[in-house]
């Protein structure tokens, strides 16, 4: 259920907060790399948020800036006990997660204090998916309930149809849409790149940017670069993002058509990001998913 607390504008906060959410009860930001954990800051201030801040090393000097001394602390992201630690001092009744931990930052050179081994100790598999799972469920066992990682973002979801100017062909696109889907349901990756039903290149590892970048190998035109989500997605830390590096990414491999699922996919700064796709002739179309 949407919160009805509104800010100073009137406007609902956001239709991804909790019916009985109050700017008061507090929110604690945990942030990684990137601008989404600034956009999100600079909302919840605007929005008269009490909050404070938990920043990664990857996190952007943008973002603690933004904070009083007070109320921002950083952590390497192998000290989980100190994360929790300073969670339950700052005292916030929420806590939401935005922006990225470079995946390879999981498996090498982190060094784990012993709350973080005692939770990687309990995992059968060890991706992504389950470490921060596990993060996000020692977080609310301790009292703090983790929002919809997409709160607060509202204005930035992609909407359906086609929000550029540069508008390339659909057709055919359904059937890469149900290959992406396919393959996030495996958790392999949350995108693909297709030409007409075929399917040149899969999410893994590396990143969407580092797949988008592989597409340059690629001598042809009409490529589509589709992100979906996983049809079980834990929005609590997991949410597919456009942003600045994605435009960049598609420039390097040579395409201009993305179609990304409507209502779920943050655009960053949807409005400039859209203005930027335009300047560089991509095309950004909004599927929907049948609920």
């Amino acid at each position: 259920m949407e919160s009805t607390e509104t800010g100073g504008d009137g406007k609902v906060l956001s239709r991804f907060l909790p019916k009985d959410f109050s700017p008061s009860d507090g929110v604690t930001l945990l942030a990684g790399r990137g601008v989404y954990p600034y956009l999100c800051a600079r909302r919840m201030v605007r929005a008269g948020v009490r909050c404070n801040l938990i920043a990664s090393e990857e996190a952007d000097d943008a973002v603690f800036d933004l904070f009083p001394p007070e109320g921002r602390a950083r952590y390497n992201s192998g000290q989980i006990g100190k994360l929790l630690r300073r969670l339950e001092e700052y005292g916030s009744r929420y806590a939401i997660m935005a922006g990225q931990i470079a995946p390879k930052r999981l498996f090498h050179g982190l060094k784990f204090d012993l709350t973080a081994l005692r939770l990687l100790a309990a995992l059968r598999r060890r991706n992504a998916e389950t470490i921060f799972g596990t993060l996000a469920d020692e977080i609310e066992r301790r009292g703090v309930r983790l929002l919809d990682a997409r709160a607060f973002m509202d204005d930035d979801l992609a909407s359906a149809g086609f929000m550029t100017a540069a508008r390339p062909n659909p057709r055919g696109i359904g059937e890469g849409i149900s290959v992406a889907r396919s393959i996030a349901a495996l958790d392999i990756g949350q995108g693909i790149v297709a030409r007409k039903g075929t399917t040149l290149a899969v999410e893994g590892f590396d990143g969407t940017d580092g797949m988008l970048r592989r597409c340059s190998e690629f001598q042809t035109d009409r490529k589509w670069f589709i992100k979906t989500s996983k049809p079980q997605q834990d929005f609590r830390f997991d949410v597919p993002i456009i942003g600045k590096r994605t435009l960049d990414a598609l420039d390097a491999g040579g395409i201009r058509a993305v179609a990304v699922e409507a209502g779920t996919t943050i655009l960053l700064g949807r409005e400039c990001l859209i203005a930027d796709a335009d300047r560089r002739h991509i095309g950004i179309y909004g599927y929907e998913i049948p609920r």
